[in-house]
């Protein structure tokens, strides 16, 4: 489970932005959660918009070893026997270059390569992960159309993953309609729709490996948000003065 939410806001003349990330991931005995507050500052350079961009975390580790099955009268003294967890503050940083059609971006989670320690003798080192990515939008003759293709690449220094995508895009006024595929070498591929009414952002993807457990294990996502006008700028309406100076 992903839960955020963000805001953009200004002061005088600078623009900036805040938001807090919530992710809790559970892969079978083994826990991951999450919980992140983030700023980023942004500022125009040569035609287009650079984001600064800063995270703190708070991590959390856990092992449910009282659901561990061993063999009869066997146990493993190098694993846990009762539910254990562990949590450590980290930090990520970023750099994201957006210029009309186009954008890039680098980031680096994890910065400071924690290492959490779970109950008293279990250690769980986090490696530093690179983010690259890059999209394009491709404006066709239909002006209602227009074709995104997208890229995004991780490394954390041993193993490495590649995601290229690319959807179809419609967009009327404020509502907005998108299919589209992905692929990751020796991995998987993805299939995509979704579209925005009125603040609402409905997506669901399906991924199919295409190696190992094959096509029929793959999984599902679903995403949903919502997007809300916050004008803290603005003034009020209702000006009020004295009939003398009317």
């Amino acid at each position: 489970m992903y839960a955020g939410a963000d805001m953009a806001f200004q002061l005088g003349k600078t623009r900036h932005g805040v938001g807090v990330v919530f992710q809790n991931d559970e892969i079978g005995l083994f826990s991951h959660k999450r919980f992140s507050a983030q700023y980023s500052y942004h500022f125009n350079l040569f035609g287009g918009r650079l984001s600064i961009g800063a995270e703190a975390d708070m991590l959390q580790e856990g092992i449910e070893g009282s659901k561990a099955i061993f063999p009869e009268n066997d146990s493993d003294d190098a694993f846990p026997s009762s539910d254990i967890n562990g949590s450590r503050f980290g930090a990520s940083a970023g750099l994201y270059y957006a210029h009309r059609n186009w954008y890039a971006g680098i980031g680096v989670m994890h910065l400071l390569a924690p290492t959490i320690l779970i109950g008293e003798t279990n250690e769980y080192a986090l490696r530093r992960q690179y983010n690259f990515t890059g999209g394009y939008n491709i404006r066709l003759r239909n002006p209602l159309l227009s074709i995104v293709p997208t890229t995004l690449v991780r490394y954390d220094g041993f193993e490495w993953r590649a995601d290229v995508t690319a959807r179809l895009v419609y967009s009327y006024e404020k509502r907005r309609l998108y299919l589209g595929a992905g692929y990751s070498p020796e991995r998987s591929v993805t299939f995509y729709v979704g579209g925005s009414f009125h603040g609402i952002d409905l997506g669901y993807a399906y991924e199919a490996f295409t190696s190992g457990l094959g096509f029929g294990a793959g999984q599902h996502e679903l995403v949903i948000s919502y997007r809300m006008p916050v004008n803290m700028q603005k003034k009020g309406k209702n000006l009020h003065k004295s009939v003398r100076y009317l």
